[in-house]
């Protein structure tokens, strides 16, 4: 399988990587990009550009990026402090007014992002074409008694991180999210990065589905905890109920479903626009703007919640929106932070380094959060850099 693009001198092993991923780890249409101190070392892509089909893979198709949307997100609400137009510590309710009932009075911002806020299920869970009326799904998550008190616990917001962060975003600017973004984010950024797919950009984005890796003769094969493969299949967890706050799951190749703003789970983007994006977290992109001033950095990388996740089931580490190195989302370094895709995409920063990272694909696997193949990446990446 040919691979197309470019590798800067001492980053060959990423490239190296890239291909083993085609031709051991089953991947049928990718892109990685990366950077280093604002500079592209890395842009690479082959395959096809849809999962069952047979065009190919051009430099600029892009991809959903599922919950590597999420981190996209944070920089939205982040940038909002930074700006001085909302206090983290202030009560959501504060901005948005019928929030604060059934239990969320005390509910602060910074829960929102650091899945404290203890809303991460609906009782009656959104059909797709209720999901994306924003209106509709932020009066449900306003309307919904938590899980457990916020601030006291942490759990996955797999999905009502949708409205949760779309509606504090509206109540504050007065614009959709997906439109906010665009203008004051993806697009100083200069990232093929959209949420609210725009229908002229339809034509760059790929088909995805479900693909299964390939058995390696002898190799081990890991397997799930029981404790977690029992709370995917319990109808009545928290983890099974989070993931089905939009019921059926929505088709993630309809137009309808990609036109829709929702912040958790269905970004547009390319490999270059999310490792763009996340290069202007932390740097100037060739020469360009800077988005996160170093305190805001510290802010989106400093622990929030660790440990038990009420939701995922194992032991996660988040920021301010973003998740943090460790067992469930090994990132370059430990003071790395980003976010992963459900079973595939990757998007990070590792300012020390000055590393950014996108992975994108359109084959999705069964993983939450760590995929093999963007793992063989990030492991190249360390080895480029001349780490263990």
């Amino acid at each position: 399988m040919r691979v197309n693009g470019t590798v800067a001198e001492g980053f060959e092993p990423v490239g190296e990587a890239f291909a083993r991923n085609f031709e051991l780890l089953g991947d049928r249409g990718a892109a990685v990009a990366v950077y280093r101190d604002g500079h592209r070392v890395v842009d690479l892509w082959g395959g096809t550009r849809d999962v069952d089909g047979t065009a190919p893979w051009e430099r600029d198709t892009a991809q959903i990026v599922r919950s590597a949307t999420k981190g996209v997100a944070a920089a939205a609400v982040l940038l909002l402090h930074q700006r001085g137009q909302l206090d983290l510590d202030a009560p959501v309710g504060g901005y948005w007014p019928e929030f604060k009932i059934a239990g969320k009075e005390r509910t602060r911002v910074w829960h929102l992002l650091a899945h404290r806020a203890g809303v991460p299920v609906l009782d009656r869970p959104l059909t797709p074409e209720e999901a994306a009326d924003p209106d509709l799904g932020a009066r449900a998550v306003a309307a919904q008694a938590p899980a457990w008190e916020p601030g006291t616990d942490h759990g996955y917001h797999a999905q009502t991180y949708s409205w949760l962060t779309a509606e504090l975003v509206r109540r504050v600017t007065g614009r959709p999210i997906g439109e906010w973004l665009a203008a004051e984010v993806t697009g100083p950024a200069g990232a093929d990065f959209w949420l609210g797919l725009p229908e002229a950009q339809a034509a760059r984005v790929g088909r995805v589905g479900r693909t299964e890796a390939p058995e390696a003769t002898g190799a081990l094969r890991v397997r799930p905890r029981r404790s977690v493969t029992e709370a995917y299949a319990d109808p009545e967890s928290l983890t099974r109920r989070a993931f089905a706050a939009i019921t059926p799951l929505p088709d993630e190749n309809a137009p309808a479903y990609r036109a829709a703003a929702l912040p958790a789970s269905n970004g547009m983007a390319t490999a270059d626009g999310l490792a763009r994006l996340y290069a202007s977290l932390i740097g100037r992109v060739d020469g360009g703007t800077r988005l996160f001033d170093p305190e805001t950095v510290e802010l989106a990388r400093g622990e929030r919640s660790a440990g038990p996740d009420r939701v995922l089931v194992v032991n996660t580490r988040f920021g301010l929106g973003y998740m943090l190195h460790g067992s469930a989302s090994p990132l370059l370094a430990p003071g790395s932070f980003g976010h992963p895709g459900r079973g595939g995409a990757l998007g990070f920063a590792d300012p020390e380094s000055g590393i950014a990272f996108g992975y994108v694909t359109n084959g999705f696997r069964r993983s939450v959060t760590a995929d093999p193949r963007a793992q063989a990446l990030v492991g190249a990446v360390k080895s480029a850099l001349g780490q263990t």
